[in-house]
């Protein structure tokens, strides 16, 4: 039996229609087949395109995350004299921040010049910096004057209304925001502490900088806090230099004062040692505003807890850096406080601390 080259027929008669039928099914399913390999290919194309445009999307968007930070930090004093420098390094790293890979620090340092401070600033706005973290009120201010563009986060300012950083606490505005010691308020709590650790205090010596904006409301306040508490002579001694500590000292062992107040500012804290040392070999009870003291070997000290002063600047930092604006970012005030007693200073110039002093101490130096 031959068939026809040209048809599917049978020389002599036509194929049976069982076969017609299961050959057109096969071309039939032939055709699908191809239809939806098309269709596999196509949305196998479209998945491909959209994954690389969304690693793509990713690599960018985790690229932008993982910018390295360019930050420039400026400091009153000395490498050496600025702890709270440290202090802030730690919250930045606390918060996952690590120096040489996601963040990098430009360190100044105004050695106790304050002619030096805009220079130092101008030197981070030509480095182009992401933001400027400035270290007390009179660096603020200077830093504040040479650029309002670049971030500023100000960190250990006492009073930042009073001496003219932020017209207000809740609303900073323009490029500055930053973290208060709340200073003035603290004032009554020290005295306070300090009367109840030394019932016998009657002449008080509060020891200040004049040159400090803050330091006129800080003297009323210590002035009008004191006779309530029954100190009733209160007088003060002034540092505007750190030449000016031995005139104030030979005045102080002249009016044999009862106990002493020290000023929360750089100046005191830099000399922090020469102070402690004086009070101690005066048999002198003293109360300072920073727990920088106590390893300088004060007496006392009531201070905002200060690695957390540090984180509040340091979670600013971050906040700024993930594109919050300075201006809607209300300025921080502590609310943890640390209260420090020195016992082997206590011992040294003949002074028991009551008992229900110590059970208040959030820290006891033994």
């Amino acid at each position: 039996m031959e068939t026809h080259p040209d048809c599917r027929c049978w020389i002599g008669g036509t194929l049976p229609s069982a076969l017609l039928k299961g050959d057109s099914v096969r071309r039939e399913g032939s055709g699908v087949r191809r239809s939806r390999r098309k269709n596999v290919n196509r949305k196998f194309l479209i998945w491909l395109l959209a994954t690389i445009l969304l690693t793509t999307s990713s690599l960018a968007e985790g690229q932008q995350v993982g910018k390295t930070i360019r930050a420039g930090v400026i400091a009153p004093g000395a490498p050496d004299r600025n702890p709270q420098v440290e202090g802030f390094r730690q919250a930045l790293r606390d918060l996952g921040y690590v120096e040489g890979q996601t963040i990098h620090i430009d360190y100044r340092f105004a050695q106790g010049r304050d002619d030096r401070i805009a220079d130092l600033a101008g030197e981070l706005i030509r480095l182009k910096v992401d933001v400027i973290v400035s270290f007390s009120h009179r660096v603020s201010l200077i830093v504040k004057k040479t650029t309002t563009t670049i971030p500023i986060v100000f960190v250990f300012v006492n009073d930042p209304v009073g001496v003219g950083l932020v017209p207000s606490l809740a609303r900073p505005q323009g490029n500055i925001t930053g973290v208060s010691l709340q200073g003035l308020d603290l004032i009554g709590k020290r005295l306070e502490l300090l009367k109840e650790t030394v019932p016998r205090v009657n002449r008080l010596v509060y020891l200040r900088n004049p040159a400090e904006p803050y330091s006129p409301a800080y003297w009323k306040q210590v002035q009008s806090t004191s006779p309530a508490l029954g100190i009733r002579q209160v007088s003060s001694l002034e540092a505007k230099n750190p030449d000016d500590f031995d005139k104030a000292f030979t005045a102080m062992a002249r009016q044999h004062p009862d106990a002493l107040l020290v000023e929360t500012n750089s100046l005191n804290t830099g000399n922090r040692k020469r102070i402690s040392d004086f009070a101690v070999d005066h048999r002198l009870p003293t109360m300072c505003g920073l727990t920088y003291f106590m390893d300088a070997g004060a007496l006392m000290s009531y201070s905002p807890n200060l690695p957390d002063h540090f984180h509040r600047a340091a979670v600013l930092v971050d906040k700024v850096m993930k594109g919050a604006k300075p201006a809607d970012l209300p300025v921080e005030q502590p609310t943890k406080f640390e209260f420090i007693i020195n016992l082997k200073t206590a011992k040294q110039i003949g002074l028991t601390v009551p008992p229900n002093v110590l059970a208040r101490a959030d820290r006891v130096i033994r």
